[in-house]
Formats: C-alpha cells, sequence, structure tokens
C-alpha cells in the first residue's frame, strides 16, 4: 500500500500520541474555515433519491454567477477538488509537467501517477495553485502558457479580486475551486472544474453520473447564492488572521505568508513548536521539507483562549 501523502489534518493520530478527546483538541492544522455556512434544512428526497439533473444544473448556474465565470467555459460540479486533481493529468498524453513548489502535493502526485514527467520548466502543463499552499504565492497571468494549464484556486476565495477565473474560457486551461474550505465544509466534498469545455466534458465522462450528493448539490447551491455570508465572512477571517499574526509575532514568529484561511510562520525548530502546542491540545502543522516553517489555520471564535495560553 502507498504510504499516505504528507497533509494537514490527522488529528486522531495526535490523539493517540498526546491524549485527550476530539473535543478538548483545537485542530489548527488545516485551512479550513472555522465557521461553516449554517446547513439548511433539506427535504427527505435530498437524501433519499438520486440527484437530479435539475439540482446539478442550478448549482453549476450560481456558480457561474458567483465566480462570474466566462460565457465560453463551461462548468462542472465535482466530489471536492482531490477528485478533478486525480483525473486531469489522465485526460491528455503524458509529457513534461511544471509544478512550482513547495506546493500542495496531490497535484504532482496525480501527474506522476499518469506516466508525466515532473519538470521546473515543463512544456506540455503547468500547475499553479493560486494562491499557493502553504505561503500564499499569487500567479500572474503570464506565467500560465502552457498546452495544458490547471489553476488551482481552493483558497482564492478569501481574495476574489485576485481570481483567474478570466482565463477559464482558453482552450487547455482549468480552473478548480473548493467549497470545503472557504464555506467550512469539507466534509460536504463538494468542489468545482470550470474551463474549456472539451476538457470539462471529458472530465464529466469520467466522473460519471451523480458525481455530487443530494444534500452537497442543494446545499451547495443555496451557499453560492447568499452574498452577504460571503462579505461578512471575509471580513472576519481578515481581522482573525491579523489577530493570529500579532499573537505569533509577539512570541518571535516571523509571517512568511498565506491567506486568511491560513498562516505561515518562521519559527526557530517547528518541530519543537508543534510539541509544545500538541501538549496544550493545539494541533499545528509542519513541513518535511523547512524545518522553521509552522502553518496555522484560524481558531473558531470561541476558541482563542486555548492558543493564547497555549503561548
Amino acid at each position: 500500500m502507498t504510504a499516505p501523502r504528507d497533509h494537514g489534518g490527522g488529528l486522531d493520530a495526535a490523539i493517540t500520541r498526546w491524549g485527550g478527546t476530539r473535543a478538548e483538541w483545537l485542530d489548527l492544522s488545516t485551512g479550513i474555515n472555522p465557521v461553516p455556512y449554517p446547513l439548511p434544512a433539506l427535504p427527505n428526497d435530498a437524501w433519499t433519491a438520486l440527484p437530479d439533473t435539475a439540482a446539478a444544473t442550478l448549482l453549476e448556474q450560481r456558480a457561474r454567477v458567483f465566480w462570474r465565470v466566462p460565457a465560453g467555459a463551461a462548468v462542472l460540479a465535482t466530489p471536492g477538488a482531490s477528485a478533478p486533481i486525480a483525473m486531469l493529468p489522465r485526460l491528455r498524453p503524458a509529457g513534461q509537467v511544471a509544478i512550482p513548489g513547495p506546493t500542495y502535493n496531490e497535484h504532482g502526485a496525480a501527474f506522476r501517477a499518469a506516466g508525466w514527467t515532473l519538470t521546473d520548466a515543463g512544456t506540455d502543463a503547468i500547475v499553479a495553485v493560486h494562491p499557493n499552499n502553504p505561503d500564499g504565492l499569487i500567479w500572474t497571468r503570464a506565467e500560465l502558457d502552457a498546452p495544458l494549464v490547471i489553476i488551482d484556486e481552493s483558497f482564492c476565495d478569501t481574495t476574489p479580486e485576485a481570481s483567474l477565473i478570466d482565463l477559464a474560457a482558453r482552450p487547455g486551461t482549468v480552473v478548480l475551486k473548493s467549497f470545503g474550505k472557504f464555506w467550512g465544509l469539507a466534509g460536504l466534498r463538494l468542489g468545482f472544474a470550470i474551463g474549456d469545455p472539451v476538457l470539462i466534458d471529458a472530465l464529466r465522462d469520467a466522473l460519471g453520473p451523480w458525481p455530487v450528493s443530494g444534500p452537497a448539490l442543494r446545499i451547495g447551491a443555496e451557499a453560492l447564492a447568499d452574498p452577504q455570508w460571503t462579505d461578512d465572512t471575509n471580513a472576519r477571517l481578515t481581522n482573525d488572521a491579523a489577530r493570529l499574526d500579532t499573537l505569533l509575532t509577539s512570541q518571535g514568529a516571523e509571517v512568511l505568508g498565506g491567506t486568511t484561511l491560513f498562516r505561515l510562520y518562521r519559527v526557530a525548530d517547528a518541530q519543537a513548536a508543534e510539541e509544545h502546542l500538541a501538549q496544550h491540545r493545539v494541533w499545528s502543522r509542519v513541513f518535511p521539507y523547512a524545518t522553521d516553517w509552522l502553518r496555522l489555520g484560524l481558531p473558531a471564535p470561541d476558541r482563542w483562549s486555548q492558543i493564547e495560553s497555549a503561548f
């Protein structure tokens, strides 16, 4: 069996090592909004019936409006962003791909599994995580020129003005969106692939019928039609990210970047910081390639005292 790749989460392993219950732990190892979109009441048939075409069409129409998708691009709701990440490399003949990093490692794993060669300057494809995870790097249009361009905007809803969605109508281009991060409903497993209709149609065929659950279709459609929640959430995230920066810099950390859903810091010893925080039931993210990088998500409004007391 292939060893799991390095990701945030894994709170069960932290509990096994340091003890405590899940309720006692503050999981800051991911970039998931700690104040999720409020779940609406759902009709019984959202759970009991096969997802129908009308519900999927409504969700995709609302996604088109919310992200201002250009008319020439196609929109496809997917079971999270992970499914299209795994499938897109298989929709083109294998070649050379550039995935500048360090970045979200599932892209590299998917291309390698499909027979592609990762190079510093891929001639056949480029993947841009925008903004990048973990450092928050923002890409420019001029940097994204290849026969196949994948723009992963899983965290871009915190900076909608930076979106490169206007490139989605360009041949060979796909923009990925993740519903779970900004709306805080990662367990719903909802995402979107937006782009070249030829690629989106091929991805639709690869996913098969009913790729998104009935509840996800209904909840996603309601959330995307609620701009006030989006505006209020971005204001709160901006304030809370600044508050976290103030806390960490007061302890000697240096802000390296991130988004308003996660912050990246340079510390003297990331493993020691992880250990210290874990003893206070706070779960953080460290990286195997940078011994001085510590990434923290944001606590929920009623959990700030836990991380403040940990420091």
